[in-house]
């Protein structure tokens, strides 16, 4: 196609001057319609302007003044026109036959060989401009920490992560049943073309090929068969997701062995690194389900956090958080709740308490209530946490055992103690021990523990179902019962029992950490086995001897200390214990635990001096200071001994003792206990017959929870007050504050006057 001719250029110009020009009467404006002459006509005919004619044409064409150059712009640019019509046609036609031919290929992709699908992207990628910045990445280099150099361990990527995610068997995955029938987001009218044994060629639909993988998939057992079965079957997007999915489903239900065995196949075989980079390319192609449990699958298959792959889905998720459901959302929130924080993490956090806080009010699943109570975490607002409180009460009948426990260690995710939800999960738990694993029992008696919530029917159930398994258990299983029980403060007297007549018959299992932990929960607990308890302490006493050589002097002195509050002086140990050099060593300079360490040296020795067999009791007990100043809680306690008495002279508050101790108040009384004496005449004229009434009021936490047996300490306090010569009283100082004064005097009426009295509240 040739250039017009050089005067159209020139022209144009004419014409924008002639536009600026103002319309002379008698004259045509640019663009009317004239008659051209003849010469002109043939100048405009004209398409090729050559030879001299043309020339001559060209020289005249200025001199033809403003009315004659008006004229030709109509022809030479109604042949511009025409010529860019023509051309944009024809390009427009190439076009639309190339984009028919790349959606058609891509429609068809999921049943072509993977070297239609490169080419496919090839020409999509050429047609749209510029290339996927994720098409040719290369994943080693993105999975810095996974993928094993060929020259070094084949185990390094089980360094990050090799444990399995607990709160995998949070995730209610899809089911395989539910994978069949999630068909390939194209038409189901595609079809696959195989040319068959004569050369024919046979249409099957894609549903049929999609229907015989799933099917296959259903049957696989290990996560090596699932990615065997990728490597030969896998075409969509939709089967690497579901194959990566079920890989994990498969994982979490092996045995923590198995599990490291298996991940080192997973990550050793060729067909997960693909898969991986699929999900790598098309994470903005997937499904929402596809795009969550994909992430969860990932994560919890332990790759890194910190890798490409996560960082890319983890972004995905950010895009399109607003399109979650609320399944996915729960998908999501356990994810994240098993991952560090960052700069990803932190922004999908806060959008999904932003879309949580709009959609608690409408979620009537437990399941999806307890996995956001997990991602919301201490940190979510008091506001937040009692929306969900109120939404989990709404569904609270229709509670299961599994949701009861999972609700549990919501709250403790939340470290929010909500009293109503906790006694309904407590007794759902309770309808429903025989259920309940070993594991899941010690999970939700720590949790109790966490958010301070104490119910004695749900603890005694527990102890009475552990007693009853006993002989199935093993005995480091019972040592971990009795650990939760004892941080508890509850005491389960049977399975106390029976672990010390298996400790007596064989304690060649106690290694020094379980010993440790024996002698702390039988001394706290204050649990002496009844018929056999000396028998108990000297099998204890020769399983400490045993490791006398190798025990630290932190550990020795914990050991002795606890035997002491029980009563029992184990002198191997002691002797050990109160060497200079020990000694020197237990309280270095500089030590944070040095004051909990001197108080259990000077408990020790006090134990050493009053519970030795040569200690007699003494006629007359000095007080080392006493002040009359009382305490807001003893103040009523004080005014109902001042009417009941009627005398200050007749009692004593806040005795200070001997070897550290103190009492409240102290009352003397004659031999037969009918008649108060004077404070001060019996200090005068000490008398052995005259009897010493020493008063504790002591809180609710120093007795076993749910009775009024007291624990190790106070149970060592009162032996050696009663060593001392007092009868001691113990009063439950919240009881008696809700008393009316009458009743609090007539209580302790009863207390002082009454021989058969009970020393405890």
């Amino acid at each position: 196609m040739r250039a017009p001719p050089s005067n159209g250029r020139r022209l144009g110009a004419s014409r924008g001057n002639a536009t600026r020009c103002t319309r002379r009467p008698g004259r045509l404006a640019l663009g009317a319609r004239r008659p051209l002459s003849r010469g002109w006509r043939k100048a405009a005919g004209r398409q090729h302007g050559g030879g001299a004619a043309s020339r001559v044409t060209a020289a005249r064409a200025p001199e033809a003044g403003f009315r004659r150059r008006s004229f030709i712009v109509s022809p030479v640019l109604s042949w511009r026109v025409r010529s860019a019509h023509e051309t944009l046609g024809k390009m427009n036609n190439r076009i639309s036959n190339l984009l028919n031919t790349v959606r058609c290929l891509r429609r068809c992709g999921p049943v072509l060989a993977p070297k239609y699908s490169g080419a496919t992207r090839k020409h999509a990628s050429w047609v749209s401009g510029h290339k996927d910045p994720l098409e040719n990445v290369n994943f080693r280099k993105s999975f810095p920490s996974i993928f094993p150099s060929p020259h070094g361990s084949s185990l390094r990527f089980l360094s990050q992560k090799a444990d399995v995610f607990s709160a995998g068997d949070e995730i209610q995955p899809k089911s395989t049943e539910a994978l069949g029938s999630e068909q390939v987001p194209q038409s189901s009218l595609e079809l696959k073309n195989s040319k068959d044994d004569s050369g024919g060629s046979k249409v099957k639909p894609v549903v049929d090929h999609n229907e015989q993988f799933f099917s296959s998939l259903r049957k696989c057992t290990c996560p090596s068969d699932v990615l065997d079965l990728a490597s030969e079957s896998a075409v969509s997007l939709k089967h690497f997701t579901n194959c990566l999915t079920t890989t994990w489903r498969l994982l979490k239900t092996l045995s923590e062995d198995q599990q490291r065995y298996e991940k080192q196949l997973i990550f050793e075989h060729p067909v997960f690194v693909k898969l991986c980079q699929h999900l790598l390319r098309d994470a903005r192609r997937m499904t929402r389900a596809d795009l969550v449990f994909s992430l969860h699958a990932v994560v919890n298959l332990g790759v890194p956090q910190n890798t490409l792959l996560v960082q890319t889905l983890l972004r995905v998720c950010q895009e399109k958080l607003n399109q979650l459901d609320n399944r996915c959302i729960s998908v999501l929130a356990t994810t994240l709740a098993g991952l560090d924080k960052d700069k990803n993490v932190s922004a999908l956090q806060a959008g999904l308490l932003l879309l949580a806080e709009q959609r608690i009010p409408s979620i009537r699943d437990i399941f999806i209530l307890q996995n956001l109570m997990k991602c919301m975490g201490k940190d979510a607002p008091v506001f937040l946490k009692k929306k969900l409180e109120m939404a989990v009460l709404k569904e609270i009948d229709h509670l299961t055992y599994i949701n009861a426990r999972r609700v549990f260690l919501g709250l403790v995710a939340m470290n929010y103690c909500s009293i109503p939800i906790l006694n309904a999960c407590s007794k759902k738990i309770q309808e429903n021990i025989h259920d309940a694993q070993f594991w899941h029992l010690i999970l939700i008696l720590e949790a109790c523990h966490n958010l301070q919530y104490r119910n004695v029917k749900l603890f005694s159930t527990v102890a009475d179902y552990v007693n009853s398994s006993v002989c199935i258990l093993d005995k480091k299983q019972i040592i971990l019962f009795l650990s939760a029980f004892e941080i508890l403060g509850f005491q389960p007297s049977e399975l106390m029992g029976v672990f010390a007549e298996k400790v007596t018959a064989d304690s060649e299992f106690l290694d020094l950490k379980s010993l440790l932990i024996v002698l702390r929960v039988y001394s706290r607990l204050n649990y002496l086995p009844k018929g056999q308890h000396l028998l108990f302490f000297e099998t204890l006493q020769s399983c400490l001897n045993k490791y006398l050589p190798q025990i630290s002097n932190t550990e020795l002195l914990k050991a002795v200390y606890s035997l002491c509050i029980l009563g029992y002086l184990p002198h191997r140990a002691l002797d050990q214990l109160l060497q200079k050099e020990s000694y020197e060593k237990l309280l270095p300079s500089g030590d944070l635990y040095k004051e909990k360490k001197e108080m259990m040296l000077r408990c020790v020795r006090t134990c050493m001096e009053l519970d030795s067999p040569s200690f007699m009791k003494p006629e007359f007990v000095p007080t080392e200071n006493f002040s009359s100043l009382v305490s807001l809680n003893l103040r009523k306690a004080r005014e109902a001994l001042l009417e009941l008495l009627g005398d200050e002279n007749m009692f004593r508050q806040n005795v200070q003792l001997p070897y550290k101790y103190h009492i409240d108040f102290e009352i003397r009384m004659d031999s037969d206990r009918k008649k108060v004496l004077p404070v001060t005449a019996t200090d005068n004229h000490p008398d052995a017959s005259v009897q010493r009434l020493a008063f504790l009021f002591v809180p609710l936490s120093a007795f076993c929870l749910g009775t009024t047996h007291p624990q190790g300490k106070l149970a060592m306090k009162k032996r050696h007050l009663s060593k001392l010569g007092y009868h001691v009283i113990l009063v439950l100082n919240k009881k008696f504050q809700e008393m009316t004064n009458e009743d609090a005097v007539e209580f302790l009426k009863g207390k002082i006057y009454s021989e058969n009295a009970s020393p405890t509240f």
